[in-house]
């Protein structure tokens, strides 16, 4: 029998996540058979894919009309996601065991108000993964500065981190700094770290979108070089990725990472985040066609999977052509496009967007308590 699409995409060394979580999968048998069927190894959440779950339905009003009256609505938002999360470690738990803790996580983020303050996010991060209390949990933090800061800690701790909103390279760097420091901090304390994991997320699609638009506004001002600046949608987001990963790949080398190898340490696997595509006029599964290679997570959401499942092209790609990455980058900078004020918004707004959801489905929940008060 001819393996699918998406085996073929676990078998080049990419583990597929599923980006997207909610209460009714969970139970009805839909996760599971994603993971026998699509070889789906692993689930990504976060306030945005949370408030959809929270506002779909009535899966939760149940456990929410069973909760304690006096709790707040961040309480109420803590109960639901942890008991989601928690019963979805335990459905990928026998990938977790099959592969020795290699893969079969799910990820929980903390709020992003803590994102520029790293006791917050530590303390915050801490109680998660009390609270959840399974090995194959991982707590996201924001990529942040302090956010680096929070990786060491928290790797030192023996928590398994998943750094979020990741779209420059030179953040990319700093938060494996941050994990290889964890890491000998908890070596120098004499603590086991063979079954510490850690991810990357880097976002893709987004970065198109706002090169895109800059683009966009050269070309309508600037109609002599029309078709240099057209030549150039579509190409900042795979190359700024691939960059990422060629980063990845020279810094999991070398004496320092062998040091920590050689006592268990698994590399912090580069996750592409962000992989649906946002413009009509790409490829749907471009962000996932372009960014194959070993040692990669891409966390897709439902519609991305069918649509991968249904016409996606399984090859090494991720580190093809690495040199012209850097030229497409050159290009950028040489038309006016600078990356790092690119990743600069980008990370401001990611932060912003994810505390307007975590705001938004704080309020459903206050709207919940009030109506079951009744």
């Amino acid at each position: 029998m001819t393996a699918s699409r998406l085996q073929r995409l676990h078998d080049a060394g990419q583990s597929l996540w599923l980006d997207y979580i909610d209460r009714t999968m969970l139970g009805n048998g839909e996760l599971a058979r994603r993971i026998r069927e699509d070889a789906l190894t692993g689930m990504t959440s976060n306030p945005t894919i949370f408030e959809k779950a929270l506002a779909e339905g009535n899966a939760y009003d149940a456990q929410l009309a069973g909760a304690p009256a006096d709790l707040t609505p961040w309480e109420r938002f803590e109960l639901v996601e942890t008991t989601d999360v928690r019963d979805a470690c335990d459905i990928f738990r026998p990938v977790y065991d099959a592969t020795t803790g290699g893969d079969g996580f799910v990820s929980i983020e903390v709020s992003p108000g803590a994102a520029n303050d790293a006791n917050a996010t530590v303390e915050e991060a801490r109680r998660l993964w009390k609270t959840v209390n399974r090995p194959n949990v991982m707590i996201k933090v924001p990529g942040t500065e302090t956010g680096a800061e929070s990786v060491r800690r928290l790797t030192a701790d023996g928590i398994n981190v998943n750094i979020t909103l990741l779209f420059a390279v030179a953040a990319h760097e700093r938060v494996i700094d941050a994990y290889f420091a964890g890491l000998e901090d908890r070596v120098k304390a004499g603590k086991a770290i063979d079954r510490i994991a850690s991810v990357a997320s880097f976002f893709v699609s987004r970065v198109d979108t706002e090169i895109d638009k800059r683009l966009d506004a050269k070309i309508a001002a600037d109609a002599p070089n029309t078709e240099r600046y057209r030549a150039l949608k579509g190409r900042g987001a795979i190359a700024n990725a691939k960059l990422a990963y060629a980063l990845f790949q020279r810094k999991f080398a070398g004496p320092r990472w062998e040091a920590l190898a050689a006592k268990g340490a698994r590399v912090q696997r580069p996750l592409w985040a962000s992989t649906s595509t946002k413009n009509p006029a790409y490829r749907d599964v471009m962000y996932v066609e372009q960014l194959i290679g070993p040692d990669t997570v891409n966390t897709l959401p439902p519609a991305t999977i069918e649509a991968f499942r249904d016409h996606g092209e399984v090859a090494r790609t991720v580190d093809k052509d690495v040199d012209g990455a850097k030229r497409t980058i050159a290009e950028l900078g040489a038309v006016g496009i600078s990356l790092d004020e690119v990743t600069a918004k980008l990370l401001a707004d990611g932060i912003t967007s994810f505390q307007k959801s975590f705001d938004g489905l704080l309020a459903k929940l206050e709207k919940k308590a009030v109506a079951g008060a009744r």
